[in-house]
């Protein structure tokens, strides 16, 4: 038997996925030892955009602000249970509370949960239960994921839209090893750039000719960050996850198909929004035999190295009807 309170927040869904037009639900669970007197038991929701520039990627000046101002999207309290007393054992109060009331005028519109280096998009549930000034405050927090209401979303799946790229050594922007440079290689392709968040991220990619060895094809998720700070707007690019779809050296003509699964929490439909942006990019990255690979540390892998070609293509995210059926 527990010695301490506890209060815990529990949601009706198991997947805490809700949309902005839905109420959000669930029970308060208190577990004491004893019986308590509390003067309210109280729910606050919170959703904001947290913003923050990194030492880093800003100038002088702005690193000195670090946390800019969050964009309050959502902020209420309500009143679940009056003044009174919670008798010992396990105690249930289910909650109901609407995130906009019809007719309501919202100042910022629901975007999606997101967790990214410096934009986080986050909702909260805060369940509070003062106690008077002899007694310690309870209380307890549980992040709920919100999605896009129907309302704002296409009827129909969208089809993807596929773009066709090419990589040889005369489309690489950096320096090559100069058996790579005088030999040759040619990789063609193509990739979705438009799909949605509940499909996999898919094309196909044909090794033509390359005389010198392939050691490995990756496929690389990337988001890129904007912030406006006063006058500026500072980006950052960050490595989201990495998926190989060859290991060695690829048969040459023979087709290899790409098939990349989202990360929900770290992806959301591409955001363009005043004071922010959030947009992601795909890279697709082949690394060549060398010795000079091996001798160097590894750090960031879609950074320009001699023994690599790069290609980056950009990757918009979107969210239909269809989608939410699934959650």
């Amino acid at each position: 038997m527990t010695t301490t309170t506890t209060v815990t927040v529990k949601l009706s869904r198991s997947n805490r996925i809700y949309r902005s037009s839905e109420p959000v639900e669930g029970k308060i669970v208190i577990k004491s030892p004893s019986s308590i007197s509390h003067q309210a038991i109280r729910l606050s929701v919170n959703g904001s955009v947290n913003l923050q520039v990194r030492g880093g990627s800003a100038g002088v000046i702005e690193s000195f602000y670090g946390v800019i101002k969050p964009i309050q999207i959502v902020k209420k309290t309500i009143q679940v249970r009056s003044s009174g007393r919670i008798p010992p054992g396990t105690t249930e109060i289910p909650f109901s509370v609407n995130l906009r009331e019809p007719g309501e005028s919202i100042a910022e519109k629901f975007y999606e949960t997101f967790h990214g280096t410096n934009i986080n998009i986050q909702y909260l549930l805060t369940a509070d239960i003062p106690r008077g000034y002899l007694h310690k405050p309870l209380s307890a927090t549980m992040e709920f994921i919100i999605e896009s209401g129907r309302v704002d979303l296409p009827e129909r799946p969208l089809p993807p839209e596929m773009v066709v790229f090419y990589i040889t050594q005369d489309t690489q922007r950096h320096p090559l090893l100069p058996e790579i440079k005088t030999g040759g290689f040619r990789v063609t392709g193509k990739l979705a750039t438009q799909c949605s968040l509940q499909d996999p991220l898919g094309g196909e990619l044909t090794v033509e000719a390359s005389s010198v060895p392939i050691t490995s094809i990756d496929i690389h998720l990337l988001r890129v960050e904007s912030i406006i700070v006063g006058e500026r707007i500072v980006t950052e690019t960050s490595l989201i996850q990495s998926t190989q779809i060859a290991d060695g050296d690829v048969c040459r003509k023979m087709t290899l198909p790409i098939y990349v699964l989202l990360p929900r929490l770290l992806m959301c439909p591409s955001i363009f929004a005043g004071p922010f942006s959030v947009e992601f990019k795909v890279c697709i990255t082949i690394s060549f035999k060398s010795k000079l690979a091996k001798a160097q540390p590894k750090s960031d892998p879609t950074a320009p190295r001699l023994w690599m070609a790069l290609e980056r293509l950009p990757l918009e995210l979107v969210r239909t009807k269809r989608d939410q059926f699934s959650c």
